[in-house]
C-alpha cells in the first residue's frame, strides 16, 4: 500500500484532476490510498471568509462558483456538493448573525475545502470507471486534542485500519482534519494535509509515503529566491525535519515525525511531471551526498532578548523561561544564552505582547522585528571541518551581519539570524558557495 497526497495546486482545475486520475491509475496496483487538499484557492477564501464574516461584509458566491465550475468541467453532476456548500452557507451565515467566528468556527469552515475537494475527485474517479470513495479522515478515527486551529493527533489504537477496511475502492481522504473528543471538526494547520498523509501511512503501515506537489522534490534554495536551484534526490529523516521546521516550503514540518516511527520512506513528486524521481526521504543518512543539502530560510522572525543579572549561578531558571513560552504557545525557534542573557527567536507575532508581558518578571525584555532566519542544513556538517567557518566567510563577503548563531550538537544544521532586508542576498550568497 503506498499513501498519496496531492496539494492544492494539483487539483486546482478540471485538466490537473484528469492528470491525477492517469497518475493514480498508473499506480493502481500498489493499492493508493489518496489524501487530498482543498482545491487550489479555496483555504484561502474561506480564511477570509472565516475573518470578514462576524462584520456582515462576505458571501460565499466565489467559493460556491468555484466548485460549480469544478463539477461543469469535469462533467459531474451540478448538485454533488450541495450539502456541504449549503452547510457551509449557514455557517457562514450564523456567523454575520451573531457577529463572531470562534476558533471551533473557523475549523468547521475551513473543513468544508477538503470536504469537497475529496467529493469531487471521488466522483470522477467512480465516473471513469475506477472505484473511488470519499473519507472524512475524522469519520475514519483520526482524534487530535481541542487545539483549533494547529490541532495536535491523538494516539491511534487502530482505530483507522479497523475503519478503512470498510472503504470501497480507492480511498480519497480529505487531509488537514480532525476531530477532538466532544466531536467537534479540528484542523492541523495549513499544508497539514502533508501531515494527515503521514499519519495515515503510519496508521496503515505503507510502504511509502509519496508527496505530490509542483516542484521536482526537494529543491537546494527556495526557487523564487535562487536562480540556478535543483532537486536532491536523497535526504535523511534528520535532514527533512531541520528543513521543513526551519523554513522549506515544501513539506509540513511534522509530516516526518509519524513516518520517522515505523521508518516508512517519504517521497516528494511532481504532480506535473510524474516520470521525474523526486526526491526520497530515507531513514539513514547517505554518505555520498555531500556535507550541507540545502539553504532554507523563514521569514519575519522576532528576536527576543532577556537580560536578568539574578540568573547568575541560578538553577532552574531556563525552566521558568520556556514555562512562560509554553503558557503563551510561543514555538521558539533558536536559543542562545549567556551568563546573565538569552536570546530567543519566535514568529507568532499575535502571542508576543502577552508572552513579553508575563517573561518581564524575569528580566529587562526587548523585542526586534525584522529579522530572518537562515539554515544551513546537512547531516554531513557533524562528519567535515569548517563549514561554520564557510558560512560566516560567506556571509561576511556578502556584506551581510549575522546577529545570532546557533549549532546543534547533533550538528544537522546550522542556524543564523539576520536583518530580513538581507535575505535574498544571503541565500543566493549561500547557495552559490555550497552547491
Amino acid at each position: 500500500m503506498i499513501i498519496m497526497k496531492f496539494g492544492g495546486t494539483s487539483l486546482g482545475t478540471p485538466e490537473s484532476i484528469q492528470n491525477v486520475f492517469r497518475i493514480v491509475c498508473d499506480r493502481v496496483d500498489q493499492d493508493p490510498v489518496l489524501v487530498v487538499s482543498a482545491h487550489a484557492g479555496v483555504t484561502n477564501a474561506l480564511v477570509e471568509t472565516g475573518r470578514t464574516a462576524p462584520g456582515g461584509d462576505t458571501n460565499v458566491s466565489e467559493i460556491v462558483d468555484l466548485h460549480h465550475r469544478m463539477l461543469e468541467g469535469l462533467d459531474l453532476p451540478a448538485d454533488l456538493l450541495d450539502e456541504q456548500l449549503g452547510e457551509m452557507a449557514d455557517l457562514v451565515r450564523g456567523m454575520q448573525l451573531v457577529s463572531e467566528a470562534s476558533p471551533r468556527g473557523r475549523d468547521l469552515l475551513l473543513s468544508f475545502g477538503e470536504r469537497c475537494s475529496a467529493r469531487v475527485l471521488a466522483a470522477y474517479f467512480n465516473q471513469q470507471g475506477l472505484g473511488a470513495e470519499a473519507v472524512d479522515a475524522f469519520e475514519v478515527g483520526l482524534r487530535t486534542d481541542s487545539n483549533f486551529g494547529r490541532a495536535r493527533p491523538v494516539p491511534d489504537d487502530g482505530r483507522i485500519v479497523r475503519n478503512m477496511g470498510d472503504v470501497q475502492g480507492v480511498p480519497v481522504v480529505t487531509g488537514f482534519l480532525g476531530r477532538d473528543a466532544d466531536g467537534n471538526i479540528t484542523t492541523l494547520g495549513r499544508n497539514g494535509s502533508d501531515f494527515s498523509a503521514a499519519l495515515f501511512g503510519n496508521a496503515l503501515d505503507a510502504s511509502e509515503i509519496q508527496i505530490w506537489t509542483d516542484v521536482d522534490g526537494v529543491m537546494t534554495a527556495d526557487p523564487r529566491l535562487v536562480e540556478g536551484t535543483r532537486p536532491i534526490p536523497t535526504m535523511s529523516f534528520g535532514e527533512a525535519s531541520e528543513l521543513a521546521y526551519y523554513g522549506g516550503k515544501v513539506l509540513h514540518p511534522a509530516t516526518i515525525l509519524p513516518a520517522m516511527e515505523k521508518a516508512i520512506p517519504v517521497r516528494v513528486l511532481n504532480t506535473h511531471n510524474a516520470d521525474n524521481p523526486g526526491t526520497v526521504i530515507l531513514p539513514e543518512y547517505e554518505e555520498s551526498s555531500g556535507p550541507v543539502r540545502a539553504i532554507v530560510h523563514k521569514d519575519n522572525i522576532h528576536l527576543i532578548n532577556l537580560v536578568s543579572p539574578p540568573m547568575l549561578q541560578q538553577h532552574g531558571f531556563l525552566a521558568k523561561v520556556f514555562g512562560v513560552a509554553e503558557a503563551h504557545e510561543v514555538d521558539v525557534d533558536l536559543v542562545a544564552t549567556s551568563e546573565v542573557s538569552i536570546t530567543m527567536t519566535a514568529d507568532r507575532a499575535d502571542h508576543l505582547p502577552s508572552f513579553c508581558e508575563d517573561l518581564a518578571a524575569l528580566g529587562d525584555v526587548s523585542v526586534e522585528s525584522d529579522h530572518a532566519l537562515i539554515c544551513v542544513v546537512g547531516q554531513g556538517i557533524a562528519h567535515t571541518h569548517g563549514i561554520a567557518a564557510q558560512v560566516l566567510g560567506t556571509l561576511a563577503e556578502a556584506g551581510v551581519h549575522v546577529r545570532v548563531i546557533s549549532q546543534g550538537a547533533v550538528k544537522v544544521n546550522i542556524g543564523l539570524v539576520i536583518q530580513q532586508v538581507d535575505v535574498k542576498k544571503a541565500v543566493n550568497a549561500l547557495h552559490s558557495h555550497f552547491f
